[in-house]
């Protein structure tokens, strides 16, 4: 799989049909100087844009599509807290220095969604409240001293433990098990968040292009790089790689750290309010436990948005709504006859430890990618820590650079077939 096609299916979203944010952006035409090219307007591309740019760089963001129109818009808008991995995990994979090092960036990425929302008015429906559940009995325990790690390691108490009844009580079925609830964490509006960084970015100084998919980016003799598009090329000292799950073969020597892979999505018709709150009581986002995940909150007009499901080749289903919809009536059997008016899918990036690939070559080309399902927070983290070590201040970067990163066996002919192998026997896992 050569990765996401950013123009398919993104007209689908019941996002795109809700966002507030309508920017029109120009397609670039000519030739253009500056100081950093960022390829890709999503929140990697976008957040660096307006570090940058508060920097005194000056900057341009070069999109293939529209704004929003990879993973960034279309996802399931989890504002997470914490790296993809538990932080046991990381401290016995890294030493504790390293994992609170990861740690300290993931709570200071929660905190820098929030501040940039507030900071430029961005209306992306930000609330409160991250249920995590257990869909077998025996996750339970694991989540649970999760939380007493969390509490006695790190000081981090806005998490806490919820019993099977509770769970039962705020999501009105019994379909799952225990479970955590991080007041910290939340649910957005993924596509208004990303274009309201658009927004903010210009309004600092940058310059965004949509329509203008980037054909090569090459090195020159002088040291500088220069990224070509279909209608004219951007000469910069620094650029900056921030495609994810659609870099394609835009740069060959990273694609083999990270898979991208294809997930999807429905919107329902309203409920109404009171049947609104009969499934979600505190309208939280909710994730449970499987491999692959179901993962679900309200929107403000009271319908279910429901995510769950993926493939691994370059085309999504013929009947999306079908696929996710039969998730959708395993958590919540009695909404069979409510009508699904939106479905879609988009493409995200995993690496093989499911942790952020950042580098840089030669100090002139720079990337944060495969955030592996787990990116509002972290992506617009990695865009800071890229524009900061490119300012000079690599501290942040430099500890995301430092996770080993390997990558997917089996070189170009096998590397695909064995990860479809490994990701079918894992979703099997789900069953049993």
């Amino acid at each position: 799989m050569r990765g996401g096609d950013s123009s398919q299916g993104f007209e689908a979203s019941w996002y795109l049909a809700a966002a507030r944010e309508q920017p029109d952006y120009p397609c670039i035409d000519g030739s253009i100087n500056c100081d950093v090219c960022i390829v890709g307007a999503g929140y990697t591309g976008l957040s660096a844009a307006i570090e940058l740019s508060r920097r005194g760089f000056r900057v341009v963001v070069v999109e293939r599509y529209r704004i929003g129109a990879g993973a960034s818009g279309r996802n399931g808008g989890v504002l997470g807290m914490g790296q993809r991995l538990d932080q046991r995990e990381l401290e016995s994979w890294l030493g504790e220095s390293a994992a609170r090092a990861l740690w300290t960036i993931a709570s200071d990425a929660n905190d820098l969604v929030r501040s940039l929302v507030n900071e430029f008015g961005i209306n992306c429906d930000l609330t409160d409240g991250h249920l995590t559940v257990a869909h077998r009995p025996r996750y339970e325990t694991d989540l649970w001293r999760s939380v007493e790690h969390l509490h006695r390691n790190y000081g981090y108490v806005d998490v806490v433990p919820v019993e099977r009844a509770q769970v039962a009580d705020m999501l009105g079925v019994d379909t799952y098990f225990g479970g955590i609830l991080d007041r910290r964490a939340g649910h957005l509006q993924p596509l208004d968040l990303v274009r309201g960084y658009a927004r903010a970015a210009t309004q600092c100084g940058a310059r965004v292009f949509e329509h203008s998919a980037v054909t090569g980016v090459d090195k020159s003799a002088d040291g500088s790089v220069v990224i070509r598009t279909v209608r004219g090329d951007v000469r910069a000292r620094h650029a900056i790689l921030a495609c994810n799950g659609y870099l394609g073969g835009l740069e060959p020597s990273l694609a083999g750290y990270q898979m991208p892979i294809n997930n999807f999505m429905l919107a329902t018709a309203p409920l109404g309010e009171a049947a609104a709150r009969q499934i979600n009581r505190d309208s939280v986002a909710v994730v449970d436990t499987r491999f692959v995940v179901n993962y679900f909150h309200n929107s403000p007009d009271h319908r279910l948005i429901f995510g769950g499901g993926e493939n691994y080749s370059s085309r999504f289903p013929r009947d999306i709504a079908q696929v996710v919809r039969k998730r959708m009536l395993a958590v919540y059997p009695h909404l069979q006859d409510v009508e699904i008016e939106y479905a879609w899918g988009g493409t995200l990036a995993i690496t093989l430890r499911r942790m952020p690939h950042f580098g840089r070559r030669d100090d002139v080309i720079w990337w944060a990618q495969g955030y592996s399902g787990h990116g509002i927070a972290m992506a617009t983290m990695g865009g800071r820590l890229v524009a900061e070590a490119i300012a000079g201040s690599a501290e942040g970067f430099d500890v995301m650079a430092r996770v080993p990163q390997w990558r997917f066996p089996g070189g170009r002919a096998l590397r695909w077939p064995a990860l479809v192998a490994g990701m079918l026997y894992y979703a099997a896992l789900d069953r049993l």
